[in-house]
């Protein structure tokens, strides 16, 4: 298996499906299906390969550099597989929209140019892999339509110009420095730079990183982008496409950089990797208190994935070993439960007409009894519940902070699982618990298409909480290769001094506390059924249509934070956007299209210059 052909088959799989939907809808969606499933098979070979190659041709006259080891697979494999999931996820969502072979294209090129960015081993490529990655993201942020989406997909692209902007100038600078951009020989020659300039280099690529990140303050396009775009392409921006940021930040202040020089980057007590924790640290406790206050689901997600993304920062930037595996394995979970619950989301719209209002749904849970089973192990899993993926990983976190005697980043990492305690009672109650409205009475479960991927992501939310030595033996030699201490992994977690992590034991534990909680209730009376509508609040008798008492639940919460959660640098970046438009405006009004006006512009510039002569002539 070769890294050429799994380009060839990303990129072409990605034309043909287009064309193949001029001949049949069908066999687009058969060989889209066929396509993404290859890349799995293709990507699951190369697992446990370093490789490195330079093929014959390349861009600009500098060589073309393909790459893969373990921290390249782990990222790719995601991709592939939440790409793979989001296919066949589509086939009965967007099938009756229209454009579907530019849906398809656009969403299999995306999935190709994120690979491209994972497994290549020069900036040039990089860079291309990357703009490709996110114009073709703009476009699919868009699809809809609408003045919300276009917004949101202009909101997008304009950050990651910026970002694009910076990175292009961190590439530009490096190639006059040290005459190359192939990753493994910058990462030699780097060592011997001036930690002014890597100071400088790492702020420049870090800005584009942070921005697709969605990290605060860099925040503001994510919640809007992933509202908008089409939930099964709502899952690949989450679960995938923004954690590209991450792998980015590795590459550079890990295997280029490395962590001697990364240690030195310290300013009296201020350190490069000590700003970045507290940018996670202001991510998580901002975004879960701002997820609180939304009623719609796919804006609770979006923000959610802004917070999620603050843990991650925070156990890698920690640079240390716990804090690495911790950070990496939460890139995994992240990507699996919130997969999870966007196609949830997703099937809550497919099956209601487009609803995502939360006070306007209840009840679902004897409808879509399959749907409720992913959103609530999703939301668990999101939590970090025992015997959940997103447990293990937090641990890790938690562990490494109160480690480090870092009580301020514990308190906010503690602060922001607080916060999703709340909006995930939020979205589970609000859209399955509660009574069922009378419209939505002959709901039924979505198609089996649909149900594969939530059914196949809620098993793996519970396999990697129960035996996470799966995945932590990978991520444990990812560690190590970026000059880590190896951990001691066990299949059900981790051993180390300070204490042991065996998920096993306590899913037996669980276990037997269970049967024996089933066991009482079981011996005991059982509750007698009462009709929905006989249902009261403060002794009045609710009316239909009104009877969800969860309604408006948080707003005495509401009421003391949202003084303090005005989102003044969203406010910012509008300001700024008002401030141009008025000055283009303004510019514009210069260029009237009457010849006679231009005339005049002319004449009273050759008048300033004639002016501007005598006047030097006297001096």
């Amino acid at each position: 298996m070769t890294l050429e052909l799994l380009l060839i088959v990303a990129f072409g799989g990605a034309f043909l499906t287009y064309f193949l939907g001029k001949i049949s809808p069908k066999l687009r969606n058969s060989f889209a299906v066929i396509n993404a499933l290859a890349l799995v098979v293709m990507t699951a070979c190369l697992y446990g390969q370093t490789v490195e190659k330079t093929l014959h041709f390349g861009f600009l006259g500098m060589p073309f550099v393909l790459r893969i080891n373990m921290l390249s697979w782990f990222f790719a494999i995601t991709i592939v597989g939440i790409g793979l999931l989001s296919i066949i996820y589509s086939l009965k969502y967007i099938e009756n929209e229209k454009r579907l072979d530019y849906y398809y294209f656009t969403t299999l090129f995306i999935n190709a140019s994120m690979l491209g960015t994972i497994i290549c081993g020069d900036l040039v490529s990089f860079f291309i892999f990357w703009e490709m990655m996110s114009w073709s993201t703009y476009l699919l942020i868009s699809y809809k339509g609408g003045d919300k989406a276009l917004f949101a997909g202009i909101k997008y692209i304009i950050m990651s110009i910026i970002g694009s902007l910076a990175m292009l100038i961190g590439i530009i600078s490096l190639y006059t420095h040290f005459g190359t951009l192939e990753i493994s020989t910058l990462a030699v020659q780097i060592q011997g730079a001036s930690l002014n300039y890597i100071l400088f280099i790492l702020i420049m690529f870090s800005a584009a990183f942070i921005i697709i990140n969605a990290f605060w303050p860099l925040h503001t396009w994510l919640p809007d982008a992933h509202a908008e775009a089409v939930s099964p392409f709502s899952s690949i921006l989450s679960a995938v496409l923004v954690r590209k940021g991450m792998y980015g930040l590795y590459l550079f202040m890990y295997m280029i950089l490395g962590l001697n020089i990364l240690n030195k980057l310290k300013f009296g007590f201020i350190s490069f990797t000590g700003v970045f924790c507290w940018i996670g640290a202001i991510t998580i406790v901002f975004a879960a208190l701002t997820a609180l206050l939304q009623n719609d689901s796919k804006r609770i997600l979006a923000w959610s994935t802004v917070g999620q993304g603050g843990y991650m920062i925070l156990g890698v930037a920690f640079a240390t070993t716990l804090g690495m595996a911790g950070g990496t394995f939460h890139i995994l979970n992240h990507c699996i439960y919130i997969g999870l619950l966007f196609f949830v989301a997703g099937a809550i719209e497919y099956r209601t007409g487009g609803i995502r209002d939360l006070d306007s749904l209840g009840g679902l849970i004897k409808k879509m009894p399959i749907t409720f089973i992913g959103g609530l192990v999703g939301i668990l899993g999101l939590i970090g519940m025992p015997l959940t993926n997103g447990f293990v990983s937090k641990w890790l976190i938690y562990k490494t902070l109160i480690l480090g005697n870092r009580p301020f980043l514990a308190f906010a990492a503690f602060l922001g699982t607080w916060g999703t305690i709340l909006y995930g009672y939020k979205f589970i109650h609000n859209i399955f618990l509660g009574q069922l409205p009378e419209k939505y009475k002959d709901i039924k479960e979505v198609p089996f298409t649909m149900r594969l991927p939530i059914i196949i992501l809620t098993v793996l939310v519970f396999l990697f909480g129960i035996l996470p030595g799966i995945p932590l033996k990978m991520i444990n030699i990812i560690g190590v290769s970026l000059g880590f201490e190896s951990l001691n992994v066990s299949l059900g977690g981790i051993t180390s001094d300070s204490g042991t992590l065996n998920t096993i034991n306590i899913f037996a534990g669980i276990l037997v506390a269970g049967i024996i909680i089933w066991l009482i209730f079981k011996a005991g009376r059982k509750a007698p059924k009462v009709n929905q509508y006989d249902s009261y609040a403060a002794g009045a008798a609710i009316p239909k249509g009104k009877y969800h008492y969860t309604v408006n639940f948080y707003n005495p919460l509401e009421r003391m934070i949202t003084p303090y959660l005005k989102d003044f640098v969203d406010a910012f970046y509008i300001k700024i956007t008002e401030w141009i438009q008025n000055l283009c405006n303004s510019v514009r009004r210069v260029y009237t299209g009457y010849v006679s006006n231009y005339v005049m512009y002319i004449v009273l510039f050759l008048a300033f210059l004639i002016f501007v002569q005598l006047k030097w002539s006297l001096w």
